[in-house]
Formats: structure tokens, C-alpha cells, sequence
């Protein structure tokens, strides 16, 4: 991997992992729900209106936006919110990895190896592990809430490998509209309407700038040019960087909101980490970067690909190519092995 291209990986996954820490700065101005909404409204508009049609069946971009933005974030953000810390979110939510294994297996036929299978079990040993310390060291309901995100994550991945989009960025765009209307909705009932245009009104500088990054930094940039990198490289050379998400995470928690890691948070991360890992890279290829297979022409490349490849364009097939499974948001090609909040 090009150094450049190795420092953008670096990049990509310590703005996901900060992420975590943004997230709880944002829930002290916002409902979680409204929080939410406020995300993919500034991460679809005004983008929605320049990038063009999504290039897949509206079915897909109805799915995803519902499973990764509506259930998946949603349920992040309120369970952030009844007490799940940043450093932990970002840890348990790599689970999904396993959960995307499961759900392929069922709907795509897809059977998990036995160093799959050895790697699924011993990441839910981290998520049980977690799931004890957090038991006796904050609410349980928050921790679960993240597991369950984890489970949505791991359907929306499944739909995008069927949707199989041929510009992520683009794709990630227009699944940004899909939630916004139900989340509005599902804040003026449970958030209620006095409480939402409170924190509207109570709005600031420190609001707007957790609004900006988890929807721009995070979502557009971040899928963007993860998608950039997995359309460069070999899954496998892109994938690991993922793992570096959680650290980033955890470190930024216990730095920024004095967040402690216990010796089971430790032992968590451990069995998490190196689960996930056996899961996501079982029968991995080599690091090379892709050749994509002779066409009878070049297809055109979205903007942001353009401005980050230093060098000359591959000519590439016409058509779309499948995206790799889980990692950010995260939709677009599935992240290879866990990526954005």
C-alpha cells in the first residue's frame, strides 16, 4: 500500500474511533433520536442533490437506510444515551462482524470455515466478558441497545452485498435520506416536540461542530474513502486497518472523557479484537493492490476517488462489482471489518 494511501487508512479509522467521543459531546445538546435525524440530514443534503441517481434499485436503498440508519444508529444513539460509554461502544460494536457472517450464512449461502466459526465464538466471549463488566459497572439496557446496533449493522452489510453499488459514496448519500423522516417522527413521539425544539434553539457552535463531523467527517469522508481504498487494494489489505477502530476509540474515551478500562474491559478487547479478526480474515487473500479485469473502456470514477488517486486511473469493467462485507458510517461497500458510529 502506497504511503499515502497507508496514512489515509490510519486517517479513515481514528476519525471513526473519535467518533465515539464527538457522539456523547452531541447527546449533551440533543435527544438521541433528533441527534440522529440531525446526522443524515446534513450528511444527505445538499450532497443528495449533486451526486445523482443511487445506480441501484430502490428497494436496496430503502433496506439499508432503514437497517443502518433508522435501527443500526438509532439504537447506537440512544443507547449511548442511557449511559453505554464511548469506548466501549466503539468496542462491542465490532461484533458485527460476526453478526454479518451469520446473517450471509443464511441469506447468501455463504458457510462460515472452521477458523471462522473458532473466530465467531471467541468474539462473543469478548461481547460476554463486556457484557459482566458492564453489569457491574454501568446500565446494562445501554449495553445492550449497542449489541443490538451491532445485529442491525451486520443486515445492512448483507443488503449492500446485494445491492452490489458501484459507487459507495453515492450509495451512502442517498441511504443518508432514507432515515430522517422516521427518526423525526420517532423523536417527536418518544422525545417529544417541546424537548426537540429546546435543544434547536439551545443550539451552538459545539452542536453544530458534533453535527458536521459525524456527518461529514465520519459518514462522507469516511465511506468514501474507505470505498476508495477497498476499490485500490485487496479487501484483505484494507480490512485490518478496521481493528484499529476500537483503539482509537478507547484511547480517545479514556483521554477526552476520562473514561477508566478495567482489566475485563482489557480482557474484552482482547477476545473481540482477535475474534473478530480470525472472523473477517479466514481464508484472506494477499495485499496486492486490485487489477481490475480488461473493458472496452474506462467508467467514470466518483469525484472524491479522483481527487485522492496521486497516480494514473485502471481502466476498469463496465458494470458494478460486489463490495467486500464488514466495515463506518459504517453502507456503501460494506466495511471490511467494522468501521464508523
Amino acid at each position: 500500500m502506497r504511503p499515502a494511501h497507508l496514512a489515509l487508512a490510519v486517517l479513515i479509522t481514528a476519525a471513526w474511533g473519535v467518533n465515539f467521543v464527538v457522539i456523547e459531546v452531541g447527546l449533551d445538546h440533543f435527544p438521541p433520536l433528533l441527534f440522529c435525524a440531525l446526522r443524515f440530514t446534513a450528511a444527505a443534503l445538499p450532497a443528495v442533490f449533486l451526486v445523482g441517481r443511487p445506480q441501484v434499485p430502490w428497494r436496496w436503498v430503502i433496506g439499508v437506510g432503514l437497517a443502518l440508519g433508522l435501527a443500526k444508529f438509532g439504537l447506537l444513539f440512544v443507547g449511548m444515551n442511557q449511559g453505554a460509554p464511548a469506548g466501549l461502544s466503539s468496542l462491542v460494536l465490532q461484533v458485527q462482524a460476526v453478526f454479518t457472517a451469520l446473517f450471509a450464512a443464511f441469506a447468501l449461502g455463504e458457510r462460515p470455515g472452521p477458523v471462522r466459526l473458532l473466530g465467531m465464538g471467541v468474539a462473543l466471549g469478548g461481547i460476554v466478558v463486556a457484557a459482566v463488566d458492564e453489569g457491574t459497572s454501568g446500565p446494562v439496557l445501554g449495553f445492550a441497545l449497542v449489541v443490538a446496533a451491532a445485529a442491525f449493522w451486520g443486515v445492512s452489510n448483507v443488503l449492500t452485498r446485494k445491492a452490489a453499488p458501484p459507487d459507495g459514496l453515492r450509495f451512502m448519500v442517498w441511504v443518508s435520506v432514507v432515515p430522517v423522516l422516521p427518526l423525526l417522527a420517532l423523536s417527536l413521539v418518544f422525545e417529544g416536540p417541546r424537548r426537540d425544539v429546546e435543544a434547536l434553539r439551545g443550539l451552538d457552535w459545539s452542536g453544530l461542530g458534533a453535527i458536521a463531523f459525524v456527518a461529514w467527517g465520519t459518514t462522507l469522508f469516511g465511506f468514501g474513502a474507505w470505498g476508495f481504498l477497498l476499490r485500490t487494494y485487496d479487501a484483505s489489505a484494507v480490512a485490518p486497518f478496521s481493528l484499529l477502530v476500537p483503539v482509537f476509540g478507547m484511547s480517545s474515551a479514556a483521554l477526552l472523557l476520562g473514561e477508566g478500562i478495567s482489566p475485563l474491559r482489557w480482557l474484552a478487547a482482547a477476545l473481540l479484537v482477535g475474534g473478530v479478526a480470525l472472523t473477517s480474515f479466514a481464508g484472506a487473500g494477499g495485499g496486492r493492490p486490485t487489477t481490475p479485469p480488461p473493458g472496452p473502456g474506462p467508467t467514470p470514477e466518483p469525484a472524491l476517488e479522483r481527487a485522492l488517486e496521486p497516480g494514473p486511473k485502471p481502466v476498469a469493467a463496465p458494470g458494478p462489482s460486489a463490495p467486500a462485507v464488514a466495515p463506518a458510517t459504517g453502507a456503501g461497500p460494506a466495511p471490511a471489518a467494522g468501521s464508523p458510529a
